[in-house]
């Protein structure tokens, strides 16, 4: 089997198609927060992102990727890895402002740069399926369920 099919491409049109709809939604509320709200454009991408993230997580982890409880586990594990990509977006998205561009074009620019992080994390450590063991009592261990969030 090549790389290529092991690909989970229904999975990752779906986290695309997240993503592309959040890029809209972040992108909305950031304009809220600058110009009608006037927040500084420094906390008003720390806010949007906060917001569009937590909604991301519930959408990608029951659509996207089929589990039916969110966990405590993977909300943290997914904060962890948006903050690798939040740290590129924001350096973008602030950064590009200083050279004329404007800080909405700033912004889907920063997510683009950030999406390559993101598929990485997103496939290889939050859900990432387990590899297969051959079935034998030597590596035959009892399973425990994680808490879900509701618990």
């Amino acid at each position: 089997m090549t790389w290529l099919q092991k690909v989970p491409w229904r999975s990752l049109g779906r986290w695309l198609i997240v993503g592309l709809a959040f890029l809209g939604v972040g992108t909305a509320l950031l304009y809220v927060a600058v110009d009608l709200l006037h927040m500084p454009l420094v906390a008003a991408t720390l806010v949007s992102a906060e917001v569009t993230l937590l909604i991301r997580f519930l959408i990608n982890d029951r659509w996207v990727f089929g589990f039916r409880f969110p966990t405590w586990k993977r909300l943290w594990q997914f904060h962890v890895a948006g903050a690798g990509g939040f740290a590129i977006w924001w350096v973008v998205t602030n950064a590009l402002p200083r050279f004329g561009v404007h800080y909405l074009i700033a912004s889907a620019a920063g997510s683009a740069s950030s999406m390559f992080l993101s598929i990485l994390t997103n496939f290889l450590w939050i859900w990432r399926k387990p590899a297969e063991k051959a079935v034998s009592p030597e590596n035959v261990e009892p399973k425990i369920a994680e808490a879900s969030l509701g618990d």
